[in-house]
């Protein structure tokens, strides 16, 4: 074989590794958050490393669905949560 297609294998192989190490890492914090904007609810579920990042992962997951547009979500996400349930 050539010395690219080598090369190739190497790189799938390396990033293959990479990504299951990340997705099975350690300990990590779930949360679910339910947010309520201009008479809408929707509640989102989130995990990750630690509490601040998951429950800012859950709050624009939940945003997503509620607002529309820039402006809209940007106020959504600065809408303190209606509950915060951790898992």
């Amino acid at each position: 074989m050539k010395k690219t297609v080598w090369i190739a294998i190497a790189f799938v192989v390396v990033f293959l590794v990479f990504l299951v190490t990340t997705t099975f890492q350690g300990d990590r914090v779930g949360v679910e958050v339910c947010m309520v904007f201009r008479g809408q609810r929707d509640c989102r579920k989130a995990q990750a490393k630690n509490r601040e990042e998951a429950q800012r992962t859950a709050i624009t997951n939940a945003c997503a669905q509620l607002a529309s547009g820039v402006t809209d979500s940007m106020q959504c996400e600065n809408t303190p949560p209606e509950s915060v349930t951790w898992r």
